[in-house]
């Protein structure tokens, strides 16, 4: 059940510390989706050794942000009135909570260099790192950090990458958009704008920075606030914002590049099994089962993302992702 909260008397929060030597700017955020706690665990940790002496701030500066979704989070649910982690960016006439946090989210954004945002997943996955895209001056995501972010993301302590989020959504609205006007179907303007892809990093990138999203594990499991911990300390004394020791880096990871998105166009279409992040694919396997009875197979060998059974007809029902080589 839904917890009674309201809104009205909710508060943002962020603690800033600033070391005595030059050094780059990091913000930390936890909790953009409310059922996500794993982040505001480990953030709630540092704090503490911060305050006890145990951690010391000597470079440049670090914001904590443990719940960046207050709403959300006093429910206990992914979102408030909406999923923060989309279309993120200042809103001129607030609507909803969402609206909210932007306003005040986006401008702390803005002030620093560097994010690392800490997430978890449903699924009982090992921890993996959403990275950004090549360096590019392109219309969708330009960016010039890609070596600085890839340094970053193998230091964090995790052995798995994904990249190619937004370029793989941008294309997915190109094909939905192509469905609705071969269909005579009215289009949702939420999902058939590119910009419905932008969420914390992605925004961080467009400001000027970079960004990594650490899925830090699944939600409730116990090692989940443990690898946010891992990864916080990691980064603050790889950016030598911290006294702690310089991490070793990762030398065997797998980088995947998501590349491809189904949408689900009817209700009873249907996947073929209960499918999971990462499960393997090899060419021709059967993923799914449209509800005229088509065949949706693996066009290569691969990997499935983000698989959604209970998404609604219209929308992203799962992702295809191959290792990147």
């Amino acid at each position: 059940m839904t917890a009674a909260v309201d809104p009205a008397n909710l508060h943002f929060q962020s603690i800033t510390f600033r070391g005595q030597q030059p050094g780059p700017k990091l913000i930390v955020s936890g909790a953009v989706h409310g059922n996500e706690a794993c982040g505001t665990q480990a953030i709630r940790r540092v704090l503490q050794e911060i305050d006890q002496g145990r951690l010391a701030i000597t470079g440049g500066l670090v914001t904590f942000v443990p719940v960046t979704n207050p709403l959300a989070y006093a429910r206990g649910e992914r979102a408030g009135d909406r999923n923060l982690n989309r279309n993120l960016g200042p809103i001129a006439n607030p609507v909803d909570f969402e609206d909210r946090i932007a306003n005040w989210l986006c401008p702390l954004l803005a002030q620093h260099e560097v994010l690392l945002d800490l997430h978890s997943t449903r699924a009982d996955n090992q921890a993996f790192a959403m990275l950004g895209p090549v360096n590019n001056d392109g219309p969708l995501q330009p960016f010039r950090h890609f070596d600085a972010e890839r340094a970053m993301a193998r230091h964090l302590g995790v052995q798995r990458f994904v990249d190619g989020w937004l370029d793989t959504y941008a294309r997915g609205v190109e094909r939905r958009l192509a469905r609705a006007r071969l269909t005579g179907q009215a289009a949702n303007p939420l999902n058939t704008d590119p910009r419905y892809g932008v969420g914390t990093t992605e925004y961080m990138r467009s400001v000027g920075g970079y960004a990594i999203t650490l899925e830090c594990g699944q939600h409730e499991h116990p090692s989940s606030p443990e690898v946010g911990y891992r990864a916080i300390v990691n980064t603050l004394a790889f950016l030598g914002i911290s006294n702690g020791q310089t991490p070793q880096e990762v030398k065997q990871f797998e980088q995947l590049h998501m590349y491809e998105v189904h949408d689900r166009w009817h209700a009873d279409d249907q996947f073929s099994r209960a499918w999971a992040s990462f499960d393997r694919l090899a060419k021709g396997d059967l993923i799914g089962t449209r509800h005229d009875g088509t065949r949706v197979e693996a066009e290569a060998d691969g990997f499935i993302m983000f698989p959604d059974a209970k998404s609604e007809p219209g929308n992203e029902w799962f992702y295809l992702a191959r290792v990147e080589r």
